[in-house]
């Protein structure tokens, strides 16, 4: 299906034609017809999958093809991070280039005038607002954002927002808005909390899931069993096998991001790193060189696990083990995303076992293991349903370390 048999605008179209889009994924498929209908929409879909478009496609064409108070904020998309809300305004601006829809993106992290300019727009009015939730807040306490004309509210990543904690806030930011509008609710999983959340925004919802919790197959996962002073190590080694154009490792807490980065930069790769230490700014900065390939290796935390959109990344290392199957699911989809393949590797010590046991659950299918190469000398056994605290052996030998 192209996009042309949606009946878009034609503005609208000459946007979609220089992003490069060509024919529509399935996710976009079922969603966008449903959206131009004007029917309030729960979906799940997988990181990767195309859903970003598929909101933000319909709700274009709606606010140019259709009567929209002026001064007015039309429509809010609401994110759980300011990677997230910088994504989807990235995309916003090439879709809607040869357009009238303005769009502006609302987060933390900025300096004085960042806000200054956001208070502008949100006094002044904006089609299309894309936030999170503490900075929106910040601006509505403050009187002036002109939400009386919003017609369309999209939730984005609904499932994070929750678990980071933010229902309170998701909640606070509705009661400002009026009675009468379209609400999209978009999340990788739907547990109970989510459904609850459902029903008290959404009004009669037409119900989408498009491949829920797992990873493209076209992505080949494997996963080395080791004992922690491996790890690094082991990161040198695989770098050095093949040269990869673009390689992200995830790391679950900033000091693993911060002493691998440290070791792979005396080893001269070409590397960066990402976690919550650094300004915003910074991150801006590292994700532009990564994303225009000057860049080669990224670090970071699960800050960026579904807030990055590049479309060809070689590798995914999940250095650590991510703490749930859906953190698992989003790290790894970062890779083979759009027509092209990729690998993903994951790193299991021995008190990770039985956690990434969970993660295989939840895929449906036990992840290949691989043997160490002999430099490493001995490594753990996999067998996470028989560890004991007191049978776990230390590692007590130093594998044989990688120059470059």
């Amino acid at each position: 299906m192209t996009f042309k048999d949606f009946g878009f605008d034609e503005r609208l179209l000459e946007g979609i034609d220089a992003m490069g889009y060509q024919n529509a994924t399935p996710v976009q498929e079922q969603v966008i017809p449903q959206i131009l209908e004007g029917r309030d929409m729960i979906a799940s879909a997988q990181t990767g999958t195309g859903k970003t478009a598929a909101f933000l496609l319909p709700v274009i064409n709606k606010l140019l093809t259709s009567h929209h108070e002026a001064n007015q904020i039309n429509a809010m998309i609401i994110v759980p991070t300011r990677e997230l809300a910088i994504q989807i305004a990235q995309t916003m601006e090439g879709l809607s280039y040869f357009t009238s829809v303005n769009s502006i993106a609302v987060y933390g992290g900025g300096d004085g005038s960042l806000f200054t300019a956001e208070k502008k727009a949100l006094s002044s009015g904006v089609d299309m607002v894309i936030c999170t939730p503490g900075r929106m807040i910040a601006h509505l306490n403050m009187g002036y954002v002109k939400l009386d004309g919003l017609k369309y509210l999209i939730l984005d990543e609904a499932d994070r927002m929750l678990d980071m904690g933010f229902n309170d806030d998701i909640t606070k930011i509705i009661s400002f808005l009026p009675k009468q509008r379209q609400n999209l609710l978009f999340s990788a999983t739907m547990p109970s909390r989510m459904r609850d959340l459902a029903r008290k925004i959404l009004h009669n919802p037409v119900e989408v899931n498009i491949a829920i919790s797992k990873p493209p197959e076209k992505i080949v996962q494997e996963a080395f069993v080791l004992y922690e002073p491996q790890k690094i190590p082991l990161v040198k080694y695989i770098l050095q096998q093949k040269a990869f154009g673009s390689v992200l490792v995830f790391c679950s807490k900033k000091q693993n991001v911060k002493a691998l980065s440290r070791e792979l930069k005396r080893t001269k790769f070409s590397i960066e790193e990402i976690h919550s230490d650094l300004l915003q700014e910074q991150r801006e900065q590292v994700l532009i060189d990564f994303k225009n390939k000057r860049l080669k290796i990224l670090v970071a935390t699960d800050l960026l696990s579904r807030g990055i959109d590049i479309e060809d990344i070689d590798l995914v290392i999940n250095y650590d083990v991510p703490n749930d199957g859906e953190d698992y699911v989003h790290r790894i989809g970062r890779t083979a995303r759009a027509a092209s393949e990729g690998t993903a590797y994951t790193f299991i010590t021995e008190k990770e076992q039985q956690k990434f046991a969970r993660i295989e659950k939840l895929l449906g299918k036990d992840v290949p293991k691989v043997a160490l190469p002999e430099q490493f000398g001995p490594a753990p056994a996999y067998n996470p349903r028989s560890q004991r605290p007191e049978q776990k052996r230390r590692y007590s030998g130093k594998p044989q370390r990688q120059g470059r």
